[in-house]
């Protein structure tokens, strides 16, 4: 359903490309997929094609495009989980908020000028927040990000609306850091946590050994029923 794109650096010192899946008709606005340590892959473009169909104009960044451009892996493939580790290791976020803004901006300017918001899944997730708060972004969502506890000091710049969805079993989230973003986020006008117990990271991965499909269809429910809310 969708196709690449190019997208120009707010600094307008280069391009990345970016999957662009548009719906059948006018867009009722536009979603910012926000990837994980795996990249582009078959997973994102899927999401980015399942809003499409649900009447959004969706783009998935290519936010590893100044280490390896078009990155592609399985994360139920050991020697690829290494490999997105270490892409996300050598991975400038402050940059990576840039590239998100300049995909915001691509994006309003595709559908003239409407809302747009942000989802993003592990590294995403952490990214979404970010964005949330860095950017003037319509409303982001969170699927299991990682280190949103350590980024609590930038809640006071939240400005829109922000839902955060955390899986109480996630190896990669300890209950100590989850216990965190409760505190500093319970309070806030703008956020809304909703914990899934028994469920790890990586539970609403579109394909592979990750996935829970009750756990997916919970949570990407309650993602359609907040940008209907808050984009349409």
């Amino acid at each position: 359903m969708g196709s690449p794109i190019s997208i120009e650096t707010l600094a307008k010192d280069g391009q990345f490309s970016a999957y662009c899946a548009k719906p059948a008709g006018a867009a009722k606005a536009a979603i910012i997929v926000i990837q994980e340590i795996f990249g582009v892959n078959p997973g994102i473009r899927k999401k980015c094609d399942d809003w499409a169909a649900a009447g959004y104009l969706a783009i998935a960044p290519d936010l590893f495009w100044r280490i390896k451009p078009g990155v592609e892996l399985d994360a139920d493939v050991p020697e690829d989980f290494q490999a997105a580790l270490a892409l996300m290791g050598q991975m400038d976020q402050t940059l990576a908020i840039a590239d998100i803004e300049a995909s915001i901006h691509e994006a309003r300017a595709l559908i003239g000028g409407g809302k747009v918001g942000c989802v993003g899944y592990c590294l995403g997730g952490r990214l979404a927040f970010m964005t949330a708060a860095r950017t003037d972004v319509n409303a982001s969502v969170g699927y299991y990000g990682v280190g949103i506890d350590g980024l609590l000091g930038e809640k006071h710049a939240i400005a829109h609306p922000v839902l955060l969805h955390v899986p109480k079993a996630d190896h990669f989230v300890s209950p100590e850091a989850q216990a965190a973003m409760h505190a500093g986020l319970d309070d806030h006008p703008k956020v809304t946590i909703y914990d899934y117990d028994g469920l790890d990271h990586g539970f609403a991965a579109e394909m592979g050994q990750r996935r829970d499909a009750a756990g997916a269809a919970l949570a990407d429910s309650r993602t359609a029923a907040f940008f209907a809310e808050h984009l349409e």
